[in-house]
């Protein structure tokens, strides 16, 4: 038998004690409720004050919220606001204003002026004298709990608590029965005290810029509601420092990082020293590409910088401004000012994915282009930011779990990094939701609604029963379709137009040569190759060391006869005024015995001494000419594939139609993409070039490069190959043999050359005509520039032009 009723009805009958009917106290009462910021007028009755009618005027009516009690009241249901009910004198009329302060709506919204009053029961004439069947409770089980809701508020300003997802959320939970959603508005949350806050039995509250969580963790010790998101451990999370910690003390995958604080005492912990292409902070070092991240989550700034073999300069991340994510700066210094986290720049094929919690075993997750690739946000025809589903590994969900409870976040967004075959967490933001998924918003509110029931049913005496598939969460959809479809699309592509390709060779024997060649562990492998700024620095300083002893006089002869070599070496060096591995290169190749004879050396007897072949290469860049073929290119495979060309009549037959093509294949294309090339810097640039014009991207190409192109040994493929060298060596002699024909070529000759009657072959073949005066020809030419070079090169008004990518009149001659 339940007697619960016994005890509603005390709490009921203690406003009918003697104060209530003492005029004098019943005043001093309502006016210690009317005082204060926001009070709520309830209680007076129409002796209490002589002047009541001037003090209701001078008060501004205020709704008085009930917070634990049903309706109960039902006449109060058709009204929100006493002022527009007819005015009704005396006594009554006060009681029935009284009474229709209360506000029957179940979805409130606490605003500026919604005052509440600590007291959660009615104490209007109706509700205290109205009729209490003593049989109630006695006859029926239900009839105690019959009404009662768990109320949850939501605790928030107000662009989060009232943006789209937040509102789907609500108005799922919502339908719950058992649940009443409560909204505390920005005012009352910045300028009221806690405890005039709207009671509740759960709290969703979470931290964003101008919220006050200190008076949010006060107002939860105050109530003590059960809370969804921990408020304490939202301090941690605006601290990436802290992040990191507890994701290392949970054995969570994290890029290796250090911590440069330039605000600790300790000056251990704020030592930077930065090289050319690399940081060392507190003695680790981090080689380009790496992170520099602000230690504050708030701080949106974070810097990307690259190294100079891929062109330099940094990509700066901020938060979303319009269509803008990020910028590319030449700035290659790191800052100077403030403390930072700097960690390894992971390679995630240009992708990031935003994994999203409720409760440790549900995880919703999406990627979204990386915003360091070009810093242009995807958007579609709602301006929503284009996100792609993924299917989280089962790894993954381990770690949207162990986040989860690490940071004691119910509601949680990560972001995951997939890089080198694993998964790193590289930030958490803490509450966050997914936009624009219904199967999302239908997921999350199931699952808190089911998660807050079952915490609070029981205290609360509802009679709610835990669903069958509380514990079995739903599972999202990523693919759909059982049809066949293309699942791959592989393509070799030569780099685009180049510049030509420039070698120059010269034997040193000179000390400082062989240190060098030391240095860099010549010896082990009898060949290095110097591409890294510092390396080209070192050479061109020998190189102006030695050309400024042939100045003085104090260099022997073997130097003075290398003073043109030099001085090219020097030159070519000096190009652009800093150094790229993209576009220069020096090999030096250990010769035991010197240049053995029969090659192009200048000198006609070979030495006994040991020497080193220094070689210089130049030149073969890729054009702007080059970057335009490549980036059409990648437009054409976006678009070759059904359903890639344009809709409209007429338009997107061609390259340039901007139709998904390709990339409709599979949602999650960007995760397939691998894209590789060789260390050439042609190669790499046409690759990062493709790949812009493949997924529509904008801006540089060095951020392109950095984190869509990955490095491959491709020798395989050229002309290193053992087996093929043999049969090249086999061709070439056979053009040596051809070029040396003084006729035209007879129908012998080209069915003897061209067997497969090939086009090509036998265009090249039409316009050689006969090889020998072909090459005379081509040696006319040659020499015909040359003395337009000498001209241009004396001639005072064009001795200081600038050619083509730097280079001299005096390069140009040799």
């Amino acid at each position: 038998m339940e007697w619960s009723w016994l005890r509603d009805w005390w709490r009921l009958a203690k406003f009918r004690r003697g104060d209530r009917t003492d005029p004098t106290t019943a005043g001093q009462r309502d006016r210690r409720r009317a005082s204060g910021s926001g009070a709520a007028v309830s209680g007076f009755t129409g002796s209490a004050l002589p002047d009541i009618a001037d003090t209701m005027q001078e008060l501004e009516p205020v709704r008085f919220f009930v917070d634990r009690l049903d309706d109960s009241c039902d006449d109060a249901s058709d009204d929100d606001d006493a002022a527009q009910r007819p005015a009704v004198d005396g006594e009554e009329g006060e009681q029935e204003r009284r009474h229709h302060y209360h506000h029957p709506d179940r979805h409130l919204y606490f605003g500026a002026t919604d005052a509440f009053y600590d007291d959660p029961y009615c104490d209007c004439e109706k509700c205290l004298n109205g009729d209490l069947d003593p049989t109630d409770g006695l006859d029926s089980d239900d009839s105690s709990t019959s009404g009662k809701q768990v109320v949850v508020a939501v605790c928030a300003m107000s662009k989060k608590s009232q943006s789209k997802p937040m509102k789907e959320i609500l108005t799922r939970l919502q339908e719950f029965e058992y649940i009443r959603m409560v909204v505390i508005g920005e005012e009352i949350i910045l300028n009221e005290p806690v405890d005039r806050w709207p009671l509740c039995d759960c709290l969703i509250s979470f931290h964003s810029k101008g919220f006050p969580l200190e008076k949010a963790i006060q107002y939860a010790q105050l109530r003590q509601p059960y809370v969804i998101n921990n408020l304490h451990m939202q301090f941690d999370i605006q601290d990436r420092r802290r992040v990191y910690a507890i994701l290392q003390q949970e054995g969570i995958e994290i890029p290796r990082y250090a911590v440069l604080d330039r605000d600790s005492p300790d000056p251990k912990q704020h030592e930077l020293v930065e090289s050319e292409d690399h940081v060392e902070v507190n003695g680790i070092v981090f080689n380009k590409p790496f992170v520099e991240k602000p230690v504050s989550a708030e701080d949106h700034n974070i810097y990307i910088y690259y190294p100079t073999s891929a062109g330099g300069g940094s990509q700066r991340l901020f938060r979303k401004i319009g269509s803008r994510s990020s910028v590319y700066s030449p700035e290659s210094r790191v800052r100077k000012t403030g403390s930072f986290i700097y960690e390894d720049f992971m390679p995630t094929d240009g992708t990031d994915v935003k994994v999203y919690t409720v409760g440790p075993d549900y995880a919703h997750a999406e990627a979204r282009k990386s915003p360091a690739l070009d810093g242009k946000v995807e958007r579609d025809s709602d301006g929503k930011e284009i996100r792609y589903p993924v299917i989280l590994s089962n790894a993954e969900k381990l770690i949207s779990r162990k986040v989860c409870l690490a940071f004691k976040q119910t509601v949680c967004g990560f972001d995951l990094l997939r890089a080198n075959g694993k998964s790193f967490v590289c930030d958490v933001n803490g509450f966050s939701f997914v936009k624009n998924s219904n199967k999302y918003y239908d997921d999350c509110a199931k699952i808190l609604g089911n998660m807050i029931l079952r915490e609070l049913a029981p205290q609360l005496h509802i009679p709610w029963s835990v669903p069958f598939q509380l514990d079995d969460p739903p599972i999202v959809p990523t693919t759909f379709g059982k049809m066949m479809e293309l699942r791959c699309v592989t393509a070799v592509i030569r780099h685009g137009d180049r510049t030509p390709k420039q070698k120059m060779k010269v034997e040193v024997r000179h000390q400082k040569f062989f240190e060098i060649f030391e240095k860099y562990d010549g010896y082990r492998y009898g060949h290095i190759k110097l591409k890294r700024p510092k390396q080209l620095q070192e050479i061109l300083d020998i190189a102006r060391s030695l050309l400024a002893e042939i100045q003085t006089k104090a260099a022997d002869s073997e130097i003075e006869e290398k003073q043109s070599k030099l001085e090219q070496l020097k030159s070519v060096l000096e190009m652009y005024g800093h150094f790229s591995g993209i576009n220069r290169k020096v090999q030096m190749k250990y010769q035991p015995k010197g240049r053995p004879r029969g090659s192009s050396s200048d000198d006609a007897d070979a030495p006994k001494e040991p020497s080193l072949v220094l070689i210089l290469k130049w030149g073969g860049e890729l054009t702007p000419a080059g970057r335009i073929q490549a980036e059409e290119l990648g437009r054409i495979f976006r678009c070759m594939y059904p359903g890639g060309q344009s809709r409209q009549p007429g338009v997107g037959e061609g390259p340039g139609a901007q139709g998904l093509g390709l990339l409709r294949l599979h949602s999650t294309f960007r995760h397939d993409l691998k894209i590789y090339a060789s260390d050439e810097g042609r190669v790499q640039m046409t690759a990062a070039a493709f790949a812009k014009g493949l997924l529509a991207l904008e801006g540089e190409l060095t951020p392109i490069l950095v984190q869509m192109v990955k490095s491959a040994n491709t020798n395989g493929l050229l002309d290193n190959d053992c087996d093929s060298s043999k049969y090249q060596n086999m061709a070439k002699s056979r053009l040596h043999e051809l070029m040396q024909i003084d006729r035209e070529f007879t129908a012998e000759d080209r069915a003897a050359i061209n067997p497969g009657n090939a086009i090509s072959i036998n265009l090249a073949m039409n316009f050689v005509k006969n090889p020998v005066q072909c090459c005379a020809q081509v040696h006319s030419l040659i020499r015909s520039l040359m003395a337009v070079v000498a001209v241009k090169r004396d001639d005072p008004k064009t001795r200081d032009a600038v050619l083509y990518h730097g280079e001299t009149w005096e390069l140009m001659g040799r």
